[in-house]
């Protein structure tokens, strides 16, 4: 292959990308329509906003992700081919090899990054869902003059994080943190499908870990703070992490609730009323100025 040939295959793909790129641009900017909404209208934020949005995107660049990781090994077979087949005698012999060799590697790269991609989007889908299952659960409480608000926007610092599930209610104020997680083998004597909370760590079939344990006290405690600035009062707000899909036995009682959704409202609404409908609905108005920010 000749380094004229060489440019011409690396340089037709880079112009191709580069057409349909400034094609689909050219189309957006020619549209002369609009919405019909009013351009000030926000939404609240819906059960896994957050991650919704990282999953649309995902789905919006899939077809460049592939074709990323399709020309990518491609074009450095081919620049790999232009540099070392131009070696005298034996060299370019063993270039072709070398080139070979540079294609397979960069193969393998690509695909291993748009496998981990797939994967990624994957395990988000199941967080998602998981979001949706216990918001599902904690609709019946709205009826009982609770307010629940989901994937709460938070800040500390420079840091940017969200709380899943907020509920407001008579028995007090909650922070809930959902963690959805797949089940897999179980070692001898235990169910595949329980896990164990000692008020440490959480007990896993498989093992033990604290995942998303000081999460839900970090959140709660940020919340806390943030309704204390606002009101001037001194909320108490409680840690939940609930785990769709999976029986949680709690073998000891702890500030931080481990629980599965499908009984997260007899949880919240067993203890005595703690809050007034006045002090519920200030503390719901903070949260809704934050969560009504989706826009179209």
């Amino acid at each position: 292959m000749t380094l004229y040939t060489g440019i011409l295959i690396v340089g037709y793909f880079i112009f191709f990308l580069a057409c349909v790129v400034a094609m689909l641009w050219w189309m957006r900017r020619q549209r002369q329509v609009r919405h019909p909404l009013d351009n000030d209208l926000r939404l609240l934020r819906m059960p896994g906003e957050t991650q919704f949005k990282i999953i649309t995107e995902f789905q919006e660049n899939l077809f460049l992700y592939m074709v990323t990781a399709a020309y990518v090994p491609v074009f450095v077979g081919v620049l790999a081919l232009v540099v070392f087949t131009r070696l005298p005698g034996w060299g370019a012999v063993a270039g072709l090899g070398v080139s070979v060799g540079f294609f397979i590697v960069a193969f393998i790269l690509s695909a291993r990054w748009l496998n981990r991609r797939i994967i990624e989007r994957s395990n988000r889908y199941l967080g998602y869902f998981g979001e949706r299952v216990v918001a599902e659960h904690l609709e019946p409480l709205k009826l009982k003059g609770w307010r629940i608000f989901h994937d709460v926007p938070a800040t500390a610092g420079r840091a940017s994080f969200n709380i899943d599930h907020v509920a407001i209610g008579p028995s007090g104020i909650f922070a809930i943190e959902t963690k959805t997680r797949r089940k897999g083998r179980s070692r001898p004597g235990r169910k595949d499908y329980e896990v164990w909370f000692d008020g440490i760590s959480l007990s896993w079939p498989w093992g033990e870990d604290r995942h998303g344990i000081e999460q839900a006290r970090r959140n709660a405690q940020w919340l806390e703070e943030k309704l204390g600035a606002v009101t001037g009062e001194a909320p108490r707000v409680e840690p939940v992490l609930t785990v769709p899909g999976w029986m949680v036995i709690e073998k000891t009682r702890s500030p931080l609730r481990v629980v599965n959704p499908k009984v997260l409202a007899p949880v919240l609404t067993s203890r005595r009323p703690l809050l007034t409908e006045q002090q519920v609905e200030r503390y719901a108005r903070f949260l809704e100025e934050r969560c009504r920010n989706v826009e179209y």
